[in-house]
């Protein structure tokens, strides 16, 4: 039995690599019985009207063709206001530069993401909801701050066109400012914010950021919680000697590093700070991060 999707598309996505794969992998689908329509995004934000104009028309099965932030703008059209209505579908054709949330499931790529699709293969999947002093996001991935964050925030702000070697640029640059600070939190259960100065701190529902970085090894996308990792206020050295643990997931053995689960997390901020949220850099003065367990299938 054949089903309908909306295909949303960053043709920028992967320097332009995803408007070249796209006719092939639609071909792939709808001759396995997958009706699919197209709409292109011409611009940042786009992406996240369409999927809120079809959501309201009735659309309910998407796919995401780019990376980490077409996925993330589509779940953002789509929240809040699917709430209150019939749960949404999102399946992947991850054609851009970073697709780190399908990592959890394949490093195939493409190929998996269309098998998926074909044998109607989906899974409930948890959304974080961060509220801001200015409104409210929704991700599934991955929020970060600190080292991270700087080097994301660095590489979009300086870098964009650099490919891999701005982001090796932005790794040299934020090793050498080497901003560790507190953001205080609060973690669900505990009685004061921990304002202790830190590396960097992650609040996860996927395991894997930057494609390949297994930034919380023991996160799944649906148990309802958030899986917060915190890397205390580790040198220079001690970074870069603990680097491929970031790759392996085993950086958070480091005595410096720590992993909670949790419902919700509160934040007591004194500026808006800047923040990569699956893939996508913004500045946010956060203040309380939640899940809504289940809230989204993903096809996968």
């Amino acid at each position: 039995m054949g089903q309908n999707y909306l295909a949303i598309v960053n043709p920028a996505a992967g320097g332009g690599k995803s408007r070249k794969l796209l006719g092939p992998a639609l071909e792939r689908l709808r001759a396995g019985g997958i009706a699919v329509k197209v709409a292109a995004t011409r611009s940042p934000g786009e992406a996240t009207a369409i999927a809120r104009e079809a959501y309201e028309r009735g659309v309910r099965n998407f796919i995401a063709v780019g990376g980490d932030g077409t996925s993330y703008e589509i779940v953002n059209g789509l929240y809040p206001q699917a709430l209150a209505g019939e749960r949404p579908t999102l399946g992947f054709l991850p054609l851009g530069t970073g697709n780190s949330f399908l990592r959890d499931f394949s490093h195939q790529g493409v190929e998996y993401a269309i098998e998926s699709l074909l044998a109607h293969r989906s899974r409930a999947c948890d959304v974080m909801r961060l509220r801001h002093r200015t409104g409210v996001i929704h991700y599934i991935n991955l929020l970060s701050m600190g080292f991270s964050a700087d080097v994301a925030t660095l590489r979009a702000r300086r870098f964009s066109n650099w490919g891999e070697l701005g982001y090796q640029a932005s790794i040299l640059l934020t090793l050498a400012r080497f901003n560790r600070r507190p953001f205080p939190v609060r973690v669900e259960g505990a009685e004061a914010f921990d304002d202790r100065r830190c590396l960097f701190l992650t609040f996860n529902n996927s395991k894997f950021t930057g494609g390949t970085m297994m930034i919380a090894p023991q996160a799944e996308i649906d148990d309802g919680l958030v899986e917060y990792v915190r890397w205390g206020p580790i040198g220079r050295l001690g970074l870069i000697r603990n680097l491929p643990g970031l790759y392996d997931g085993t950086h958070i053995e480091h005595p410096l590093a720590e992993r909670k689960r949790a419902r919700r997390i509160e934040f007591n901020l004194g500026a808006p700070v800047d923040v990569m949220v699956d893939g996508e850099v913004l500045t946010l003065h956060c203040e309380e991060l939640d899940v809504l367990p289940g809230a989204l299938n993903v096809v996968a």
